[in-house]
């Protein structure tokens, strides 16, 4: 019995001074890539295109498809009402199950219809013209 136990003491390694040891090791070879970066790249700043200008957006500048019919309606628009009719409908969508519980009638659901037809024809004609300017 003792002599298993001497022989799995052979094959294990000690964690508390090795492990420590490999750590430290591996987060000072770290430490130094770091630090070498940051010093070359103080050295040898790259330069590749003069600063940015949040007052000048470049003319092939455009958004991804499902922000274009927003981008679309900012050219349309005063820039004030562009940005507060998106949020008013999202309000209006957030708020309207609340307020419309009970009224289920025919006329109603198509004032609904429309609006659901109007705004989606209006999406999707300025995705299109977005997407095509």
């Amino acid at each position: 019995m003792a002599e298993a136990e001497k022989q799995q003491s052979e094959k294990t390694i000690p964690f508390f001074p090795d492990h420590i040891r490999t750590e430290a090791k591996v987060a000072l070879g770290l430490l130094v890539v770091v630090v070498l970066i940051g010093v070359l790249g103080t050295i040898h700043p790259i330069g590749l295109e003069p600063p940015a200008d949040p007052m000048d957006t470049p003319a092939h500048a455009k958004p991804e498809w499902y922000f274009l019919f927003l981008y679309q309606m900012l050219k349309y628009l005063p820039k004030t009402l562009g940005v507060m009719i998106p949020i008013a409908a999202l309000v209006v969508i957030a708020i309207w199950p609340f307020f419309d519980r009970k009224i289920d009638s025919l006329k109603a659901r198509r004032v609904r219809w429309m609006i659901v037809i109007i705004g989606s024809v209006g999406v999707l004609a300025l995705t299109a013209l977005g997407a095509f300017s």
